[in-house]
């Protein structure tokens, strides 16, 4: 028998905590492995942030930390729009929610969506502009 699992819950969690991976937990189990590879990636994005904020923009460090939490984030955002943008029909039959979802499921997809773009939008813009730095330097180094 499925445990019941509200689409709305899913797609909220996904906004919420979904760089922990609270959403799949929350839809799949605990034991869910695909859960588990959200923290990591979250945690040194943080990581790297926090270098930035202490060490400035010089932190050599950092510009490969940033882009895994922004790219775990992204994947979440992702993940809470499908599931909000999956049929009730579907998703009763995957999951045994007897109810239909309303409002608030479309508004955490609306979220979603606006968050997921402008956290990978950013993502790419900084990790472009940190690898075109690099270029120039060894550019300069080599001229020199």
């Amino acid at each position: 028998m499925p445990r019941h699992r509200s689409k709305t819950v899913a797609t909220w969690l996904a906004l919420l905590g979904g760089g922990l991976g609270l959403h799949l937990f929350y839809v799949r189990g605990w034991r869910f492995w695909g859960g588990w590879l959200h923290p990591l990636p979250t945690l040194l994005g943080v990581l790297g942030v926090l270098r930035i904020l202490s060490n400035g923009q010089d932190d050599g460090l950092a510009p490969l930390l940033i882009p895994l939490g922004g790219l775990s984030l992204s994947a979440a955002m992702l993940t809470g729009i499908v599931f909000g943008l999956t049929p009730d029909e579907r998703w009763q039959a995957r999951h045994g929610s007897g109810r239909a979802s309303g409002w608030a499921a479309v508004f955490g997809v609306i979220f979603c969506l606006l968050i997921g773009a402008g956290v990978l939008m950013s993502t790419i813009t900084y990790g472009l502009q940190r690898y075109f730095e690099i270029q120039v330097e060894e550019a300069r180094k080599i001229s020199q």
